[in-house]
């Protein structure tokens, strides 16, 4: 069985909407609702749980119940960070799940083929994410704004979502995140520090989190694109 877990509880401060950006149209449509239906659409997928601020829960409860062609569903209330969020999901997940997959709701363009990638991949591996290789040349740079170093381009890659793991690898991953008062930028990074290899499932370009009104336009744009 697949649970899937929706970070939805950020403020989206960067939106400059005035409210959580998920409920925001694309396109004639809430955010939120075109990435559930990406994963409906996927028959591995079982379980859907969208997790949100406590202030938007009613909201959330509303607009899922009102959509039609949905996956089971159920809204619970998210933490003061992502990482205490996604844990609240992942304790909400059935017993039965043995892959659980984490994916930004603000992330609706996903295709049906990664999410499936990335499934299979996590059963064959025990972790996986979604990712495409840079494009562009990468400096590290120090706190004076120095470039101390240039990466090889061919080494890096930016990372999406879905990540997806065996149920007891993340259960174990956040345990010792917990343990160890550690806060990770994303699900990913938890399962690392336990020393499990992560494999990379090369995603799409057009896979982004629509952050800032600029992401509107492109995601419409890729939207269009697809039509």
């Amino acid at each position: 069985m697949v649970s899937v877990i929706f970070p939805a509880a950020g403020q989206g401060k960067r939106m400059h909407a005035g409210r959580n950006k998920v409920f925001l149209d694309l396109d004639g449509e809430p955010i939120v609702l075109r990435t559930l239906r990406r994963f409906s659409a996927v028959p591995e997928v079982d379980e859907l749980i969208v997790v949100t601020g406590k202030d938007d829960l009613a909201a959330m409860e509303q607009l899922l119940a009102q959509a039609a062609g949905l996956k089971p569903w159920q809204v619970v209330v998210g933490g003061s960070e992502r990482q205490y969020s996604v844990l609240n999901g992942l304790r909400a997940a059935s017993p039965q799940a043995d892959i659980l997959l984490v994916h930004d709701a603000a992330r609706p363009l996903v295709s049906v083929q990664t999410i499936g990638d990335v499934i299979r991949a996590a059963r064959k591996y025990g972790a996986a994410i979604a990712a495409v290789p840079c494009k562009d040349t990468i400096k590290v740079v120090d706190e004076a704004g120095i470039v101390q170093s240039t990466p090889a381009r061919r080494t890096l890659w930016a990372v999406q979502t879905p990540q997806g793991f065996q149920r007891d690898i993340l259960l174990k991953a956040d345990a010792q995140a917990e343990s160890d008062g550690f806060l990770g930028t994303d699900d990913a990074s938890l399962v690392e520090r336990l020393g499990v290899p992560v494999h990379v499932v090369t995603a799409g370009y057009e896979n982004i989190k629509v952050t800032t009104p600029g992401d509107m336009l492109i995601a419409e744009a890729f939207l269009h694109t697809d039509q």
